[in-house]
């Protein structure tokens, strides 16, 4: 089994968000993405601190197909240096784990 791989990244608005997401599940290089709801989040950019609203996206997809998720996000992400950062997933319900492995695969069309 490929390994399956929890993305997260923020956006600054639900536009941009939606676009992106699209632009994963449309691409093969996600299964699902949650959108959550807007929160703050404060940060060092460029020696200041920063505080800005963003929506964060919790993407599942696997290792074989992150490339090309980065990619996507890079290509679609309004910011200069967008926050990409993967975490292996241990454990999950074996059925899940499938699907998401079935939906990210370019050669299966998804089930």
């Amino acid at each position: 089994m490929d390994e399956i791989l929890l993305v997260l990244t923020n956006l600054p608005n639900r536009e941009s968000a939606q676009r992106v997401a699209s632009a994963l599940i449309e691409s093969r290089a996600a299964a699902c993405i949650n959108m959550l709801a807007e929160c703050t989040s404060v940060y060092r950019w460029q020696g200041k601190i920063e505080t800005a609203s963003e929506v964060p996206l919790l993407i599942k997809t696997t290792r074989a197909a992150y490339p090309q998720l980065e990619a996507v996000i890079r290509l679609h992400h309004p910011y200069e240096l967008p926050e990409i950062i993967a975490v292996s997933i241990n454990a999950g319900l074996p059925g899940y784990l499938q699907w998401v492995m079935q939906e990210t695969s370019p050669s299966t069309g998804g089930i």
